[in-house]
């Protein structure tokens, strides 16, 4: 390794050599030393004559001169200069070969383009005085002459420099010649090394005094993580420092005492430069207090402004100005001059993803291992009024085989609907008992405080939480430290809130298990409260005003409406009115809101959806009524719910009764059509109002009018638009559908099938053209209509298990939120970003011009499609008509014989008759076969 060192340090110094040498003599490499003095003499003698170089290159020369080589002008190129000549460093020029041969011309093209500005502008003159067509320019990595590249200003060192690695060459073999030919004359003897003493001269103590010892014991530090979080993604987020608690830890310099360094040496770089000097014209005050000044403008006497206003100056200037002047007020009446410019191209700036800020962030998550332990998360709901509220329902993971084996361990274990506030992610607020797991529910839009549940066997549950709405309302105070008295509490509850477990409320009423559905109830929602609904499913006014019906569906082929009226009050036997006294005495505080439907309450309609062809019902999942209550709030309902202080103190339904016996004024203007989709795929449209047979008088359902199966797996989202109330987003299977109510052909907009299953979908309550898709995955993809329609325009991933529902919400203008629910029992709420819940001037009408326009374009297809199935039944009955056509028999000889022989009769005839027309043959002459 260190012969190897040696030889290359050898061969370097060669070169060097060969390369100063050949410098030195421009003509000849072996020239004599006089003739290279002549030559300098020669190249002083004609300085004189360039005195149009300047200053600075003049020096240059000079210090080229002073050390032999007057020929060599070092450059410096830019990156610019070496990607226009192709003379980069380490791609086009190397330490290894380092000359780039660049035409003059090119130099000359570059010196006009950049002028000043190109790197070969101190060497203009001589690049115009060279007599060859390419300059040499050669790559000094070593900076020998101080700059990155030089260039040779003549042929002779040009020619040099390019024979320089034969010539090197030639002298190595030359030397190596001389030196076997100075071996032959005299032999070498070898005189081997003499070991001297040691002789110190003092240098022991110079190496102990510039030697680095450690004066400090060093610090150690060890770094650890848990092993089972070994290989778990690691996901960065930016976070505001100033709205999160303990986000982050600042880490400020400061001066340690006990760690010093005292400077011995120090570099320092001198340079003239005038003085600075800060001067101030207000008078600093140390003292400072209040103080005013009065003062009167000045003006013109009236002398003055008389003299100026008749001077011939100011007469000059408005003719001057006038015509400009006109022409200025004439544009502002045009165009809008107070328009701001820079607030419009920052609106559309944001829109369709115009800032970076396009993803979802975290900001709270919520999860029990006592109550959601190998659970699964069923529905998640917002409270409607109340910031930070929100409640979610919880079922086993089982099929129905593995629930029905373990029927009797289900039955220890308690169903609960746990509320979760932001004050407080680790503990729930408030449980509801349920008498099963609840798969879906929702609040009252007429009062929040009633809660309507679906459960897994079938039955509806009605809750009434009006006792713990206070408890709500304070939970943000409460968590910053202000203790809430309880005295107007019941007893029992505040018996609950001392202890560790949150309060726990009774449901106040459960459907009668014989008249409710046979299977899961997969989806519940109210009905509006300004119309209700009879026995024959026509619409009525409701003079109540508040929500009094529900729908649910169920897989067991059946829609039920239910009245939370009642029919008619029973008469009870005096041993049911002891009992329920009895009950009454036990709990004192327990809510008797809904007591006249609890295991009494029977449907007020029954659909069943039966299909055309076979005896078969539909199985519906999820239903979407035209007119449905929006159970989230929208842009227009925040300012009036955020107006609101405190809820109504007295609920509505506590003077609830049964339906008035007086005739309601029937509503003409209310759609009873509805979309269902189904376990197996299908979306169906149809009218929920009944049609009495006509064989045996009973009310039955009507068939349904649409039937699309697009969907290759259950549907588990049907939902309209919050802004278009004829869209219909539809998810299910590997892919989702958009419909509009009054297209019977079909969706107008449907994806590709998708890499992973989709679970659940939701509109987005801002954006028109925006809405979520949670995927088996744990991934969210998010759709903009308005930027992409074959593939989501972004996707997240949120959870490692699948995502079950999602629920947006609106805080506030600047806190928009969505809840994002998966398999393992774990909730997370997510912030949406500003270009994700803040929409364009003009998003509204793009989205709706889009949706026509899909309608147009599914028209035309429809209509083609019609065009060629005409034509193709057209071209088979063509076919088929040859086909039946029967087909001429064949001739034999002398009949074809014959027939040819009529024919030439005829041609005869038919000649003779027009020759006699022209005259050419008269009408008595024969013409005969033989004639002709």
């Amino acid at each position: 390794m260190a012969s190897c060192f040696h030889s290359q340090i050898k061969k370097s110094e060669k070169m060097s050599k060969n390369l100063i040498s050949s410098k030195s003599s421009l003509k000849s490499p072996k020239g004599s030393a006089k003739k290279q003095k002549g030559e300098n003499k020669a190249k002083e003698s004609s300085k004189g004559k360039r005195k149009q170089i300047d200053k600075k290159d003049e020096e240059v020369n000079l210090s080229m001169a002073s050390i032999g080589h007057p020929e060599i002008f070092p450059l410096v190129f830019t990156t610019q200069t070496q990607e226009i000549f192709n003379c980069r460093v380490d791609e086009d020029v190397t330490e290894e070969n380092r000359f780039k041969l660049i035409k003059k011309e090119d130099i000359i093209e570059d010196l006009k383009t950049r002028a000043a500005v190109s790197d070969f502008h101190p060497v203009k003159k001589v690049v115009l005085e060279y007599p060859g067509e390419e300059l040499l320019v050669v790559f000094d990595a070593e900076l020998q002459y101080g700059q990155n590249f030089h260039l040779v200003a003549t042929e002779e060192a040009k020619e040099n420099l390019l024979k320089l690695p034969e010539t090197a060459e030639e002298e190595e073999k030359e030397k190596e010649d001389d030196e076997n030919k100075e071996g032959t004359l005299e032999e070498c003897v070898y005189k081997p090394p003499v070991c001297k003493p040691w002789v110190s001269l003092g240098s022991e103590k110079e190496v102990e005094e510039e030697s680095v010892k450690d004066s400090v014991s060093k610090i150690k530090y060890l770094i650890s993580r848990v092993r089972r979080k070994f290989g778990a993604p690691i996901t960065f987020t930016d976070k505001n420092a100033s709205s999160v608690k303990d986000s982050y830890i600042e880490c400020t310099s400061y001066q340690d005492k006990t760690f010093s360094i005292k400077l011995l040496e120090k570099d320092v770089g001198a340079q003239i430069v005038p003085k600075v000097r800060e001067n101030s014209t207000q008078t600093k005050w140390t003292y400072p207090k209040n103080a005013a000044t009065q003062y009167f403008p000045r003006e013109f006497s009236d002398e003055e402004k008389e003299e100026s206003l008749s001077s011939e100056k100011l007469k000059e200037f408005i003719t001057s100005v006038f015509l400009r002047m006109e022409i200025a007020l004439q544009q502002n009446e045009i165009m809008n001059v107070f328009f701001d410019d820079w607030k419009a191209l920052a609106e559309d700036e944001s829109s369709y993803g115009g800032k970076s800020d396009v993803y979802l962030k975290e900001y709270e998550s919520f999860t029990d291992l006592h109550y959601l332990k190998d659970r699964t998360i069923s529905c998640v709901c917002w409270h409607p009024n109340i910031y930070g509220i929100i409640a979610e329902s919880a079922t086993e993971r089982l099929s129905y085989e593995e629930r029905v084996n373990l029927s009797g361990k289900l039955l220890l274990q308690k169903s609960v609907i746990l509320f979760w506030s932001f004050s407080d992610p680790l503990h729930p607020l408030l449980m509801l008992e349920c008498p099963e797991d609840i798969y879906c529910f929702q609040f009252s839009p007429s009062d929040p405080n009633i809660i309507a549940g679906g459960c897994i066997n079938g039955q509806v549950v009605l809750w009434d939480i009006s006792q713990y709405e206070e408890k709500l309302q304070n939970a943000k105070a409460s968590a910053g430290g202000i203790k809430k008295t309880a005295v107007n509490l019941p007893s029992f509850i505040q018996a609950q809130q001392s202890g560790t477990e949150p309060p726990l409320a009774r449901y106040c009423a459960v459907s009668s298990i014989e008249y409710s559905h046979k299977a899961i109830i997969t989806d519940i929602q109210w009905l509006p409260d300004y119309f209700e609904v009879n026995r024959m499913g026509t619409t009525f006014e409701n003079r109540a005003e508040i929500c009094v019906q529900l729908v649910t569906c169920s897989p067991d082929c059946s829609i039920l409406f239910w009245d939370i009226r009642g029919t008619k009050l029973p008469v009870q036997p005096l041993s049911h009115k002891v009992k329920e006294e009895k009950i009454i005495d036990v709990l004192p505080d327990f809510p008797a809101t809904f007591k006249h439907l609890d295991l009494t309450w029977k449907p007020l309609i029954k659909i069943n959806l039966c299909k055309s062809d076979t005896s078969v019902d539909y199985s519906p999942v999820r239903i979407s009524l035209r007119e449905q209550h929006y159970h989230y709030k929208t842009p227009d309902k925040v300012q009036s719910l955020n107006k609101r202080e405190v809820l109504a103190k007295e609920s509505p339904y506590m003077e609830i009764s049964v339906p008035s016996g007086k005739i309601l004024r029937a509503l003409e203007n209310i759609s009873t059509n509805f979309f269902v989709g189904t376990e197996d795929g299908e979306i169906v449209y149809s009218d929920w109002k009944m049609e009495r047979d006509s064989d045996s008088g009973r009310l039955i359902s009507q068939k349904p009018s649409q039937t699309h199966a697009i969907h290759d797996g259950i549907v588990h989202t049907v939902q309209r638009s919050p802004f278009f109330k004829d869209i219909i987003l539809s998810v299910g299977g590997w892919n989702f559908a958009i419909w509009k109510e009054g297209v019977t052909s079909g969706p107008i907009l449907q994806s590709s099938c998708s890499a992973v299953r989709y679970t659940v979908g939701h509109w987005s309550l801002t954006r028109p053209g925006v809405f979520f898709i949670g995927r088996e995955d744990g991934n969210i993809d998010i759709w903009d209509l308005l930027e992409k329609t074959h593939e989501p325009s972004q996707f997240q991933s949120i959870s490692i298990s699948m995502i079950t529902c999602i629920r947006p919400w609106i805080a506030s203008a600047k806190h928009h939120f969505l809840a994002v629910s998966d398999d393992s029992g774990v909730l997370h709420v997510l912030e949406i970003s500003w270009t994700l819940s803040h929409p364009s001037s003009n998003e509204h009408a793009s989205v709706l011009h889009y949706f026509e326009r899909e309608v147009k374009y599914l028209e035309y297809y429809e209509q083609r499609q019609e065009f060629r199935a005409k034509e193709r039944i057209e071209m088979e009955l063509e076919a088929q008509r040859k086909k039946t056509t029967a087909t001429a028999p064949q001739k034999s000889r002398e009949q074809m014989e014959e027939q040819e022989n009529m024919d030439y009769m005829e041609f005869l005839d038919i000649e003779k008759k027009i020759l006699t027309d022209l005259g050419l043959v008269k009408g008595s002459e024969v013409f005969s076969s033989s004639d002709a």
